[in-house]
């Protein structure tokens, strides 16, 4: 079956159709909810990742995951690029840590290197190159139709940062480790990749197993008690 493809909806008419999802059972919701809740809080942060392959199926998959984010207007102002070439990823890497080295010798300011501390992060980024893939992300200010005719975008980071979550969600169930790698400024990356003047970068998210020897920062996660209030 083939699916549907896209295009623009601006000034069409509302055209609801019926939404009817199979209902769990209470018992089953409470299975699922249970065990969603103590995968997650298996995930870690990796920035040591292993050379062996991985599925790029699995990868696309969940980057399909992530498209289906709420958006702003459902505009789905998002662009994901998956990378595996090994020349492409380091030419990525030599233009971040370019960047991460000024950010690490002082444009961070203390607070921002006193809070990374604990991480044990700094400008070298073997992430980005020992990482079988990465995906960069990318933000859509706006649309442009064929005509040129340019369409504004509504609550792009909130959208963009949505779909990000979902992706990292699916990688974890899926079995792979993966890092949200934001360098400062990310200009590069457009350019690198030959992005159009209406996307900017969001986010590198290397994806692979983690390394055999693998570590990460000994944290501690809030409580539920700490992140929710009951009225």
């Amino acid at each position: 079956m083939t699916a549907a493809q896209w295009t623009p909806t601006y000034g069409d008419p509302f055209e609801p159709v019926p939404y009817r999802p199979a209902r769990m059972s209470e018992e089953e919701s409470l299975a699922t909810a249970a065990d969603l809740r103590r995968r997650m809080d298996d995930r870690r942060t990796v920035r040591m990742f292993s050379a062996d392959p991985v599925p790029e199926q699995v990868v696309v998959d969940a980057i399909a995951v992530a498209s289906t984010a709420p958006s702003g207007a459902h505009q789905q102002p998002w662009t994901f690029v998956l990378i595996k070439d090994d020349a492409t990823k380091q030419r990525i890497r030599e233009a971040a840590e370019e960047e991460e080295r000024v950010s690490y010798e002082g444009r961070l300011g203390e607070e921002w290197l006193s809070a990374l501390r604990p991480l044990g992060t700094d400008a070298v980024k073997t992430h980005l190159t020992d990482a079988p893939y990465l995906i960069v992300v990318f933000q859509q200010r706006y649309f442009l139709d064929e005509d040129g005719t340019k369409h504004k975008h509504y609550y792009v980071d909130e959208s963009v940062g949505i779909a990000v979550g979902m992706l990292l969600t699916a990688l974890h169930l899926s079995g792979l480790a993966a890092l949200t790698h934001t360098p400062s400024p990310m200009r590069f990356l457009g350019e690198l990749l030959e992005r159009p003047q209406n996307e900017k970068a969001f986010a590198v998210i290397p994806v692979g197993y983690p390394a055999d020897d693998c570590v990460v920062p000994n944290l501690v996660r809030k409580s539920i008690d700490q992140v929710m209030i009951r009225r």
